[in-house]
């Protein structure tokens, strides 16, 4: 049976890479997205796919960071960093700094103390290292289904032009 490291490391990797038993993946999501359609803004008041992917990988560094003893909150624009230029090296780059941050999650859950799960990674957070590992997970489901909801929306605004 595998260990409890073994199932979080793969759910992450579900999560986002593919696989994973609620449907699309955050990658399997960008698929095809052109950087044109990560920038734009379907739906007023949302965030774009772009801005999401930016926050996503924000979120693996929250962790990490966390995982080397700071726990400090991110700053607005960490969290949501500012979307450079749309071209497709950029977006390229900002999907790779995603895959790259789930790459590293991966790896320091794989390597992290199984009897230790359960208790906090720093101070400054009330929660245990397996609340924020599985939170990881948690958060690319969630933006996971806003990318969809989004492509759909640029589906009919493309459509309609």
């Amino acid at each position: 049976m595998p260990s409890e490291l073994a199932r979080i490391e793969d759910q992450l990797r579900h999560a986002l890479e593919g696989g994973a038993w609620h449907g699309p993946a955050v990658l399997e999501l960008l698929d095809g997205v052109a950087p044109e359609q990560a920038y734009a803004h379907p739906i007023p008041g949302a965030h774009s796919i772009w801005e999401l992917v930016l926050h996503l990988a924000a979120a693996y560094g929250l962790v990490l960071r966390r995982l080397r003893g700071d726990g400090r909150q991110l700053a607005p624009d960490e969290d949501w960093p500012a979307v450079p230029e749309p071209t497709a090296d950029n977006w390229r780059a900002a999907v790779g700094a995603l895959r790259e941050q789930n790459a590293a999650a991966r790896r320091a859950v794989a390597a992290f103390a199984e009897e230790r799960l359960d208790r906090l990674l720093v101070a400054e957070s009330p929660y245990s290292a397996y609340v924020q590992f599985i939170g990881l997970t948690q958060h690319d489901c969630y933006h996971a289904g806003q990318i969809a909801l989004l492509k759909r929306a640029l589906a009919g605004h493309d459509a309609a032009r």
